[in-house]
């Protein structure tokens, strides 16, 4: 019972950490470059090609979809872009948010915590509490929330390595179409829940990398994850303007379209 208790916890804690580093990075990022951000993405959108490469560049750069789906919203709510611009803008960002996978995938499990992840938190810390200079702050917000986020990583794993050998998933079939429908509705139902679709990521890599997944059915996870995220946009149009729902809308058809594919 204790050995359950503490991989859960282990999980739980390794998921709140990766939560609080990735929005302590994308805050600090947002708070750096907070006004050029919205000048890119408000003039930026001439063209559709530029539309999509802005949403794709912003994304990838604050690690945050859901911050950019908001503030194209948000835009055209106010009537500042027109609905068929911010579409693509969108359809950017949702190409632009799977850099936080690859970043999971190619750097995440490598990284030692007591060589970089610790060291980064400190010095984060360190630079994010006594400098009063707006960019040295950011930077410190930057590196703490890189080491919070691997520290969550480092966790995850540990936790899932034990989750493994305790219980079995060998009844989930990568090639039962009733499983696989099971696993996207588990990913939309957990993104939908944490409100990040990097967390969903980060948590459906690490379990495949242990061996606890298959590759396909955390596919059907990451699928289910896209779905999911488009819970935010839909909360943020409640009581905006047609077209601000009509956007949101149109984020949700492209999510399950390509979900569908």
């Amino acid at each position: 019972m204790s050995d359950t208790w503490t991989l859960i916890s282990s999980l739980v804690g390794g998921i709140g950490l990766f939560l609080l580093g990735m929005g302590l990075m994308t805050d600090s990022l947002k708070l750096a470059g907070g006004f050029a951000l919205k000048q890119v993405l408000a003039r930026g959108t001439r063209r559709r090609i530029l539309a999509l490469l802005s949403g794709f560049s912003i994304t990838a750069l604050i690690q945050s979809s859901t911050a950019v789906t908001v503030m194209a919203i948000g835009f055209v709510n106010a009537g500042l872009m027109k609905l068929s611009r911010a579409i693509w803008v969108l359809y950017g960002s949702n190409v632009g948010t799977t850099m936080t996978a690859w970043i999971v995938a190619l750097i995440g499990f490598k990284i030692k915590v007591d060589v970089f992840a610790l060291p980064a938190i400190g010095l984060g810390v360190l630079f994010y509490t006594f400098s009063k200079n707006i960019r040295f702050k950011s930077l410190g917000g930057v590196f703490t929330g890189l080491g919070l986020l691997f520290f969550g990583l480092q966790l995850m794993q540990q936790s899932f390595s034990g989750v493994e050998q305790m219980v079995d998933f060998s009844w989930i079939n990568s090639a039962s179409l009733l499983h696989l429908a099971l696993m996207v509705l588990v990913g939309a139902f957990f993104t939908a829940v944490l409100q990040s679709s990097s967390a969903s990521l980060a948590v459906v890599l690490t379990a495949v990398s242990t061996g606890m997944l298959t590759i396909e059915v955390g596919a059907a996870a990451v699928i289910g994850a896209n779905i999911g995220t488009t819970l935010t946009a839909l909360l943020a149009v409640l009581n905006a303007s047609a077209n601000a729902r009509r956007l949101a809308f149109a984020h949700l058809f492209f999510n399950i379209v390509a979900a569908l594919i």
